[in-house]
């Protein structure tokens, strides 16, 4: 039997401190062993703004699964990243679950991108720059706080409003005093840490605008057309990536035309003491994360175990223990299938408001 899980049952058994140990040990793992190279691949939609993407095979050492994931991006929509997330067994290949890949993607993004942030930043850096206020934004300074103490946020959007309106729900739930500007300049003069998460397409950070010891991460530089940091910030910088492949295909270092040869470590491999991060405190440092399919595996087994523990979601039937091709073998099945479906259908109609007010967008 497949186990269905939707955003609302996702939501219930998904927290970001859950998943912070399994991330860094991953990271750790990937840089140190690509045994099996994983792929991301994405295509653009007609009109040219939406895309859609396949990430596989997940995989994590100790965890006995590998995942797939296929998704589309839509900005402007709500949420703007959506699609499922499938759990096979790594022996049988035997569908375990399928699940609504929105949170999970959202809560390990945070995690990966708060991980590279606080490893690479200075040790004394506390003021926080966040550029992007949707759903990534809130996620990534979440994620921050349980790294490091932080004193103060400045935010802002190209989108006018949003950035007023992130400050308001930041302060009420961490407890931070968050500043909303209108100039990203002052975002970006007053932050020791400046995390961007859009969808911009050209660069808006130059090394003229930024002081020295600042770190950088950029989320949003993560398929091709995209853009955050400037070529000449890049290459003045340290530059540290979660793939080295995928920064060059599809990336930060893509996104601003360079070459492989202006990556300095793999985030793993600074983890794993391999390479070295930041070496001293007035380096520039710049994290490019495009997301990779192993942080998707870490948050769907985790999602998986506690769902099997307090018996969460739905349970499906997608073919019989014998398949046979024959209409009169299959009947038994094609009758529970039908039976599954209906209490699925049952259960979505019940969970339905409980997923409107869930639903964000991601930058």
């Amino acid at each position: 039997m497949t186990l269905l899980l939707n955003d609302s049952y996702i939501r219930q058994l998904l927290s970001l401190e859950d998943i912070i140990n399994g991330i860094r040990s991953g990271f750790a793992a990937y840089s140190l062993n690509k045994e099996v190279t994983w792929r991301k691949s994405v295509s653009p939609l007609p009109g040219g703004k939406a895309s859609a993407a396949v990430l596989f095979p997940g995989l994590v050492d100790g965890i006995p699964a590998y995942m797939v994931k296929v998704h589309a991006k839509f900005p402007g929509q709500n949420p703007a990243i959506s699609g499922v997330i499938h759990l096979h067994d790594l022996e049988t290949g035997e569908l375990l679950a399928v699940m609504d890949s929105s949170y999970i993607t959202a809560v390990r993004t945070g995690i990966a991108g708060a991980l590279g942030t606080d490893v690479l930043s200075r040790a004394d850096a506390r003021r926080v720059g966040i550029i992007g206020c949707g759903v990534q934004g809130e996620l990534q300074l979440r994620s921050l706080t349980l790294f490091r103490e932080i004193e103060e946020v400045y935010a802002f959007d190209s989108i006018q409003g949003k950035a007023d309106e992130f400050a308001g729900k930041m302060e009420t739930e961490t407890d931070l005093k968050v500043a909303a500007v209108s100039e990203l300049a002052e975002v970006v003069q007053n932050s020791d840490i400046i995390i961007a998460a859009t969808w911009a397409t050209e660069p808006f950070l130059f090394s003229d605008q930024v002081r020295p010891g600042t770190h950088i991460t950029t989320l949003g530089a993560d398929q091709p057309g995209k853009c955050e940091v400037s070529a000449e910030l890049i290459e003045s910088a340290k530059f540290i990536c979660d793939d080295r492949d995928l920064a060059v295909r599809m990336g930060a270092i893509a996104g601003a035309g360079l070459s492989a040869n202006a990556i300095d470590a793999e985030l793993g491999e600074v983890i794993a003491e391999k390479k070295a991060g930041r070496t001293a405190p007035d380096e520039i440092t710049v994290f490019g994360s495009v997301g990779l399919a192993f942080q998707d595996l870490v948050a769907a087994w985790h999602v998986y175990q506690r769902a099997k523990e307090e018996g969460v979601g739905e349970e499906y039937l997608f073919r019989g223990a014998r398949y046979q091709s024959s209409r009169a073998g299959n009947q038994g099945s094609r009758t529970e299938n039908q039976d599954s479906r209906a209490r699925y259908q049952s259960s979505r109609g019940r969970n339905q408001g409980s997923r409107m007010r869930n639903q964000g967008s991601h930058p």
